[in-house]
């Protein structure tokens, strides 16, 4: 298996280079044989990788220890169906994984192009392959994963318990596979800029990667907060840490990307801006790479031991300065149809939300860097915690926020004082009556009230605006459920849109909540004790432990009642790993969509029966997860084909009218 896999691997590094050379030459001689050519080779580089993939897979399957990467991330005491998430859980294998993800996104990207931007497709694909063979040749030359000891161990050191999740069959992946699909709109953006082909043709097709990238993304992110919450045991879920803001940062620029590209493909405005935009997405994708693999600020997420963090610096400033060099090279030919006519405009709402998104995301940038700067300048490193990103980005959120309430609902171009009054006041006094209603129901907290009052504005907007349209069609004789989605069908992108626009305002109130309103206890407990938090009685029951070949696990049994009415019985577990001197804690939680109530167990010392527990109540937690189903199905209908939502029209009945009265064709 693993020659096998490294021939296919420098197979597909050799593929690779051909499809680069090819695509660009064939161009540039005018030869629509060899730019065919490079294409076809950019497929036979993603089955080539497939196979190198494999044989890695087979090699785990097998558990063969010959081969370096299978000896330090499995054991023949590790659970067999985590062999799916020891593939890149070291540095190596997650680069097999990018590799042969990003070969998959990049084949798709390039035959599934639209003829109008074939003239512009060969550079496309050697900017893709450009960065395929970056990869590859970092596995060929400095992080091979087929890399054999001198002695076959009888067992392997296993994976980090810590990824022993159910979480981390998707997260990881999501993750990885969202930062490099931002690859493929920056790709056909560049492309058109190599092609001097820089019309609006590209816009569409990066739109749609724009969207899979974000909503790939957006969910691995909340899949990792659901990770950290549930066994990481500290009762919260984002902590700010360089990797999970490696992670944010090209979501912010994409959420950026993809409402402003909205102004261009309808009002031609905005060209340079967008494609400086894509760059800069692009660019802190490649930060959030090299952060993930052995940089110099430290993440419990990141390759620690890797040396890999230098050559993906080069990588990413590469990456970022060149496509600028491009763009100022062809800016005599990307000037947009027309200047922005008014600051009260839908236009100037999406610049405005644009600006926004980018202070966030450079807020969080800095806050990753500061380290180093304070190291190169004081010799001091001064780590930036939680307090600074909540203070600064906090407010520019709730700006955010309010413009996606209003920004939707103001006219393209210009709008009078009189539209505008007519469009929000309706929102504005539901925001209102929402506010006083959650005040009388004891919310005092001024920041809690304005951030809940702000998002019963963008509900209120988006549902009254779906109300308006659902009631126009109605009229017309449609039931209201055909109405619904009739409307949903006239317009996918706006629709779309709309429901991701509800998906944020789900999960912005979970944080909310959870963030103002959280309580938390520390309790010491015997059998048969109880401890009260928040109406709760928390009555410790029994623990028992459970030895197994690698690790210790211990379960502690709670009961729960309220008001004296049994609710549940709730699990804890901690499990010790001795090879790492790791714990992995589960907590017990009970989550419904007014709270969560959240068990922690600490550590237990022998010959004492009483155990620590740290005890949470979080309020609208629940809101959160729910938050990612919405925002998938807001991306499905965004993205749906035309014609699947509705049915076709009915054929007209021919009728036979006078020869006067006759159509001419």
């Amino acid at each position: 298996m693993a020659e096998l896999g490294l021939i296919s691997l420098l197979i597909a590094l050799a593929l690779a280079v051909y499809s680069l050379l090819a695509s660009v030459l064939g161009s540039l001689r005018n030869s629509p044989a060899l730019v065919e050519s490079g294409r076809h080779a950019t497929y036979l580089v993603t089955l080539a990788i497939l196979i190198s993939t494999f044989s890695l897979v087979g090699a785990f399957l097998s558990n063969d220890f010959q081969i370096q990467y299978v000896y330090a991330n499995s054991s023949l005491a590790m659970p067999r169906a985590y062999t799916w998430v020891a593939i890149y859980a070291g540095n190596e294998g997650s680069l097999l994984f990018i590799a042969a993800v990003f070969s998959i996104l990049a084949s798709a990207g390039v035959a599934l192009a639209p003829a109008r931007f074939r003239p512009s497709l060969p550079y496309t694909n050697a900017v893709l392959m450009l960065i395929m063979v970056f990869f590859l040749a970092v596995m060929a030359s400095l992080a091979n994963p087929f890399a054999k000891l001198g002695f076959t161990p009888a067992d392997g050191q296993g994976i980090n318990p810590l990824l022993i999740h159910p979480g981390m069959f998707a997260h990881p992946p999501l993750l990885m596979t969202g930062l490099v699909m931002v690859s493929l709109p920056f790709a056909f953006a560049l492309g058109a800029l190599l092609s001097k082909r820089v019309a609006d043709d590209w816009v569409d097709v990066a739109r749609i990667w724009g969207i899979l990238a974000w909503a790939t993304l957006g969910t691995g992110l909340l899949l990792g907060s659901w990770w950290a919450y549930t066994i990481l045991g500290w009762g919260g879920y984002w902590a700010w840490d360089p990797v999970e803001n490696a992670g944010l940062m090209p979501w912010l620029g994409l959420t950026a990307f993809i409402h402003s590209i909205m102004v261009q493909k309808r009002q031609g405005m905005f060209r340079m801006w967008n494609l400086a935009l894509i760059n800069l997405t692009f660019g802190l994708a490649l930060f959030g790479m090299f952060i993930n693999r052995g940089g110099p600020v430290p993440s419990v997420h990141s390759f620690a031991a890797s040396s890999l963090g230098w050559v993906f610096l080069g990588f990413m400033i590469t990456g970022a300065f060149a496509p600028f060099i491009v763009f100022f090279m062809r800016y005599n030919l990307i000037k947009s149809a027309r200047p922005l006519e008014s600051s009260l405009s839908r236009e100037a709402a999406f610049l405005v939300n644009n600006l926004l998104l980018l202070g966030v995301a450079f807020v969080t940038l800095w806050g990753v860097v500061y380290p180093l700067v304070s190291e190169l300048f004081t010799g001091i490193t001064v780590t930036v915690g939680a307090p600074f990103y909540n203070q600064v980005n906090g407010p520019l959120f709730l700006g955010l926020v309010l413009l996606m309430g209003v920004g939707p609902l103001l006219p393209w171009r210009r709008a009078s004082g009189k539209t505008v009054k007519r469009t929000l006041l309706p929102p504005l006094v539901i925001a209102l009556a929402v506010t006083v209603v959650i005040a009388a129901l004891g919310v005092r907290n001024p920041y809690a009230l304005l951030s809940f009052g702000l998002l019963a504005l963008v509900a209120a907007g988006i549902l009254l605006e779906w109300g308006r349209g659902t009631r126009a069609r109605q009229r017309r004789g449609e039931s209201y459920p055909r109405a619904f989605l009739t409307l949903i069908a006239s317009n996918r992108p706006r629709y779309g849109g709309y429901v991701a626009h509800l998906a944020v305002v789900v999960l912005a109130a979970g944080i909310v909540g959870s963030s103002f309103y959280a309580t938390q206890r520390d309790v010491l407990l015997l059998p048969g004790q109880s401890a009260e938090i928040q109406g709760y009685e928390v009555t410790y029951l029994e623990s028992r432990s459970v030895q197994q070949s690698d690790r210790l696990e211990s379960f502690f049994t709670l009961d729960v009642t309220r008001g004296g009415e049994f609710i549940t019985t709730l699990e804890a577990e901690r499990t010790f790993y001795p090879d790492f001197s790791i714990s992995a804690t589960r907590a017990g939680i009970r989550s419904t969509p007014v709270e969560d109530l959240y068990v922690v167990p600490s550590e237990t010392r022998e010959g004492d029966e009483s155990i620590g527990f740290r005890i949470f109540v979080n309020p609208m937690v629940w809101w959160m997860w729910l938050a990612g189903p919405i925002m998938i199905l807001g991306t499905v209908v965004a993205l749906w084909p035309a014609g699947l939502l509705s049915k076709a029209p009915a054929p007209a009945r021919r009728q036979t009218l006078p020869a006067s009265r006759a159509p001419v064709r």
